[in-house]
């Protein structure tokens, strides 16, 4: 039963795209024409990701950057939300890495990370970039009882793009610096030490790094192209950001709803535009909040 509600909804998403191939205008595809239409897809001749080519050459490599490919296509529903969440946090990601001259690729590991939603791992890994506690804290982002900086977009993805820079510095790749992201810089210090190679497609990682940097590659495909694999999306299907203003407050907010209300707004839109706010109650800060709110 389940594969055939997979089927359904796979084949809904496709048919466009399927007309087009097909010149059945008209006529909905079934099951055997979707697998037909599947196994059409092939993965591009080239991948490369920040620039650093992705020897697909190398049959294993092939072989790895596939699976991704088909694991990935297996998923039309994610990857549309994704893309209709990619109009909510890109452009944050555009003005904070021209600050430190990031390529635009790394979106594209947000999206591996987390699939642009706050989710935590079983490792405790929270937000959009999935930093752990001690992580987060290293890179200036406070964690505590009150508040968790993971969870604001701004300042984590400042952090994320001070991190892979000093990655990047140590490494001299882009492509080390995602796996760096991933697994932590002493971690993979120690196995290029050891194996004695800074090359990563030549390093013997372990199962989900080895996986990282060829699924970020797939996912910048994947959606930059999303038309060639039969998804559309119009200009209104897609999440924009909120249009919010900024409240500068460097005093303790002992009630948050009343608070809101002070503000000419609501506890839920307080919590919804402030993710990182984790309790009912602020205490006084050792700066200033900054607390977003609707602008109207």
């Amino acid at each position: 039963m389940w594969k055939v509600i997979f089927y359904s909804v796979v084949l809904i998403l496709i048919f466009s795209e399927w007309q087009h191939t097909s010149g059945n205008e008209g006529k909905i595809p079934d099951a055997e024409n979707y697998l037909h239409y599947l196994s059409k897809l092939k993965l591009p001749e080239r991948l490369d990701f920040c620039g650093e080519p992705i020897p697909l050459d190398q049959p294993i490599m092939r072989e790895r950057a596939e699976r991704e490919f088909y694991i990935n296509l297996q998923s039309p529903g994610q990857l549309i939300l994704y893309l209709k969440r990619s109009s909510r946090f890109f452009p944050i990601f555009d003005s904070i890495f021209k600050k430190y001259n990031i390529p635009d690729d790394i979106k594209y590991l947000a999206v591996a990370e987390s699939g642009l939603q706050i989710a935590m791992s079983p490792k405790s890994a929270y937000g959009i970039w999935q930093f752990i506690p001690s992580t987060a804290k290293d890179w200036g982002l406070t964690v505590d009882d009150y508040v968790d900086e993971r969870l604001n977009i701004y300042k984590s993805t400042d952090a994320a793009c001070r991190y892979l820079k000093k990655a990047y510095e140590i490494y001299g790749s882009w492509t080390l610096a995602a796996c760096a992201f991933n697994m932590g810089f002493s971690n993979l210090t120690s196995s290029i030490d050891f194996q004695n190679t800074r090359n990563f497609y030549e390093l013997f990682l372990n199962e989900e790094t080895s996986r990282y940097i060829f699924r970020i590659a797939i996912l910048k495909e994947l959606l930059s192209n999303h038309k060639k694999y039969g998804i559309y999306l119009s200009k209104e299907d897609f999440y924009y950001p909120f249009q919010t203003k900024r409240i500068i407050w460097s005093a303790e907010i002992p009630d948050l709803a009343q608070w809101a209300k002070s503000q000419g707004t609501t506890y839920f839109w307080v919590k919804t535009l402030n993710p990182w706010i984790l309790k009912r109650s602020l205490p006084k800060p050792k700066d200033n909040y900054v607390i977003e709110i609707p602008a109207k």
